[in-house]
Order: structure tokens, then sequence, then C-alpha cells
């Protein structure tokens, strides 16, 4: 027979249900339902911890985050002090709307520790500066300063909570759009959804010109420029940007891969090196090392002197060691597998190559984008180092299915054309019916038909598949 309830115990459920209620009003860390994978947390942790705080409202925002972060790992007394922290650059700054996403953090972390106590005291808070901003929520403020904490939580929380991160900063910026900080973050999440059409370009013209003072915009948007190969105007951009980071060494890794792009390589270590020193346990820092003695093994990989080779070789070492220190830091960095796969593959090292292509196809929860570039490289392992082009064909089409505009999609679409035309002697049937596919999907319905008809006059019927 089930115990009855005393009236105090019902009485002490009944708060307990109240608070919860309340507290599912707020707009915090606790209630965006912020999307971070469990395999991801450890590394989320580590980056926001290097993180270097520009400013304290910016500081603010990543303590909130490191707390949230470290509730999710059941350290509770560790996110307290990260909330702790964040309460007292609150009082220095005073600031009014942007507290309540700190409160809400503290009123959820002291709900979930039992102290309702603690957490009615933070709700109470948050009540009084709804009330002083005629909120209809008693416990809810929608504002431009709300939409912009929520954004840059999400950014901070991984690609695939970009596109909410987006919509966050559209709608602060639909209240103040000339607001240099919602302006920053919306070109920010804008240039890393960027994958094909320069559209980013625009909001990153805008945000430097509301902050002109931030280094990092300037360097995204000579990233930009270069992808878009307007040269002159992104090597302006990148030199006045290396004017004013000498103390914000989380933003040379971004000028590295510029001048890695532009061939500049030792040049790009230069800058690496120097951040290195201050943050030895990047696993950015050494996957973009790791990419600069690789483009370097690769250019003198057909050298003949003995001296080149053996330069060949230590670029080769240096790329896998650094390629490898970015795995053990972070075990989930799905591209240094692809290019320490790559430098594998390079140096008669199919074993190795095969495997780490295999560590990265059999990730789970891969963005589009990424499931692209994946089969595309793969592919390409499979044609001119496996020499098997029928596993290059099917990782090409598979990539092609994947149904997303981007760079990659060219790519796939180049190759498989330039790998059918290859075959026509062969396998004139096949390669009529996967030119037919690659015009059909490139838009040329005229050309389309014409390789689909000339494969039915062969045998009377086409590979459904294309």
């Amino acid at each position: 027979m089930e115990q009855l309830l005393s009236p105090s115990n019902m009485s002490e459920e009944s708060h307990k249900s109240h608070i919860r209620d309340s507290l599912d009003e707020l707009r915090c860390h606790f209630t965006w339902e912020l999307d971070i994978k469990d395999k991801h947390i450890h590394d989320l942790e580590i980056k926001i911890s290097e993180t270097e705080f520009r400013d304290p409202i910016y500081s603010i925002g990543m303590h909130n985050l490191l707390a949230y972060v470290r509730h999710l790992k059941e350290q509770q007394e560790e996110a307290l002090q990260s909330l702790h922290e964040a309460e007292a650059l609150i009082q220095s700054e005073q600031l009014s709307k942007r507290s309540l996403v700190t409160w809400g953090n503290c009123a959820w972390l002291h709900y979930h520790r039992g102290s309702l106590a603690e957490a009615q005291i933070y709700l109470d808070k948050v009540e009084k500066v709804c009330k002083e901003f005629s909120s209809p929520f008693r416990y809810r403020l929608e504002c431009a300063e709300m939409d912009c904490e929520e954004g840059w939580a999400l950014r901070k929380c991984g690609s695939q909570n970009y596109t909410r991160a987006m919509a966050c900063f559209e709608r602060a910026l639909k209240v103040e759009p000339e607001n240099p900080e919602y302006n920053a973050g919306y070109a920010d999440v804008a240039y890393h959804l960027d994958y094909y059409d320069g559209n980013s370009l625009q909001p990153l013209k805008k945000a430097v010109s509301v902050k002109p003072e931030d280094p990092y915009l300037k360097v995204l948007l000579a990233l930009k420029l270069q992808d878009l190969r307007k040269t002159d105007e992104a090597e302006k951009h990148i030199k006045e940007a290396t004017l004013t980071i000498s103390s914000q060494n989380n933003i040379f890794g971004y000028v590295a891969k510029f001048y890695r792009r532009k061939g500049c390589v030792e040049e790009a270590l230069g800058f690496l090196k120097k951040a290195l020193e201050t943050k030895p346990s990047s696993p950015y820092l050494h996957f973009q090392i790791g990419l600069c003695h690789k483009t370097q093994f690769f250019q003198m990989k057909k050298a003949t002197s003995r001296e080149n080779r053996k330069r060949a070789d230590q670029s080769c070492h240096l790329a896998i060691c650094h390629f490898k220190k970015a795995l053990e830091l972070k075990p989930t960095y799905d591209r240094a597998y692809i290019d320490l796969a790559e430098v594998y593959a390079k140096n008669h090292q199919q074993k190795e190559a095969e495997d780490n292509f295999q560590e990265v196809l059999s990730m789970s929860n891969l963005g589009d984008y990424m499931q692209q570039e994946i089969h595309f490289r793969y592919g390409n392992f499979q044609q001119y180092y496996k020499k098997s082009e029928e596993a290059a064909i099917t990782h090409y089409l598979k990539g092609l299915k994947i149904e997303v505009t981007s760079h990659y999609r060219d790519k796939l679409l180049k190759a498989l054309e330039e790998l059918a035309e290859g075959r026509k002697e062969d396998h004139v049937l096949e390669s009529l019916s996967l030119l037919g596919f690659v015009y059909r999907l490139r838009g040329d319905t005229r050309e389309a038909m014409s390789c689909y008809e000339k494969a039915l006059r062969l045998t009377g019927a086409v590979n459904p598949e294309f």
C-alpha cells in the first residue's frame, strides 16, 4: 500500500513544483535547449577555459556557459563557482538586463542542488528586473540583449547550433541595426555558415564598419575576401588586424590560416608557434601547425636532392605528430583524422591512412557539409592511392546524395564527371548513366537527357539509381 504524503510533504512538493514552473519561464542556458553532444562536453570545457576574455560582457557569457557545461558534468560546486565569478562582474559593470541570464542560471543550479530557498532568491531578482522593464511575463524579458546572449551561447556550442544562433542575432538587429555586438555576432555566425556563395561578405563588412577596433572580425573578413579571390582587399584587412592582436593569441590561428593558404607557410608557422606558447594544449593550433607541415611535405615529396628528401621526411613526421596531438586533445576532431590520413597515404602508409579514414567515416552526428567533404576526400584516396575507381564512384555518389550546396559538391561533380569520361571505352553504359546524373544535378537537362537516351539505346534501361 502506498504511503500517503503528509500535509507538510504535500506542501513541499507543491512548492517545488511551483519553483520548477517558474524556472521554465526563464531565458538562460538551462532553457535554451543547447545541442551539446556528450562526447563534445569535455572539448567544449577546454575551449571555454582557454578563451581569452576580450571584455567584461563577453567574460560574463563565458562564465555562464562554463557553469552550464560543468553542471552537465555533474560538477555542481565548480559550476556554482563560475556563476559567482559572473555575478562579481555583473556588480562591477552594473548590468541589469544581461544579469537575468546569470541569475536564471543561478536559480536553476540551486534548484538542482535542492536549495529551493536560494533558487527563489534569484527568481525574485529576475522578477524585479522584469517589472522594472514592464515585461508582460513574471520571469521573462523579451529584448535584444537577451537575444544576443542566447545567440552567443548557441554559437559557442558547435555548428549544430549555428542556424538558431543566426536567428537570435537577426532578431536583435531588427531592434538595433547599428549595434556593434549584434553585428559582430551575426557576421561571425554567417562566416561559419558560409560554405559556398559568399553570403557572409556583406555582414562582415558591416560588422567591421561598426566595430573597427575588433581584429577578429577583420581577420574573418580577410579570409572571406581570400575565398572570393579579392586578394588586395584581403591583404589590407589582414595587415590592419595583425597590428592590434599582440595580446589576443586566439586570433593567431586564423591569421596563420590566411598566410598558409596564400603560400607563406613559414610566416603562418611563426604566428602559430607564438600562439602555442600561451596555449600548448589547443587542438586547433596543433591542427593548423599540422596543416602547415602537410603543405610543406606535399610540396617537397617529389624532391630529388638528398637534402630536400630529408626535409620532406621531417615535414611528414611533424605533420603526423601535430595531427596526432590534436586528436589526443580532441578525439572528435573530424578534419584532423582526414588530414592525418592523407599524409599517411602520401607517405605510402596505406593501412594507417585507411584506419584514420574509417575513424571519421564511422562518426555520427556530422553535418551535411562535413559528410560531403569526407566522401570527396575518401573517394580521392580510393581513386588515386588504392586504385579502386569503383569505390571512388561509390563515395562520390554518397557525397552527391547529400543535398546541400557547397564547394565540395562542385568538386564531387567534377571528380565524378572526369572519372566517368575516363571510363567511357570500357564501361560505356555506366559512364553514360553517371554523366547523365552529373548533368542533371548541374541543371543541364538537355545534356542529361542526351546521355540517358544513349544509355537507353544500348540496353533499353537506365540504372534507376541515376
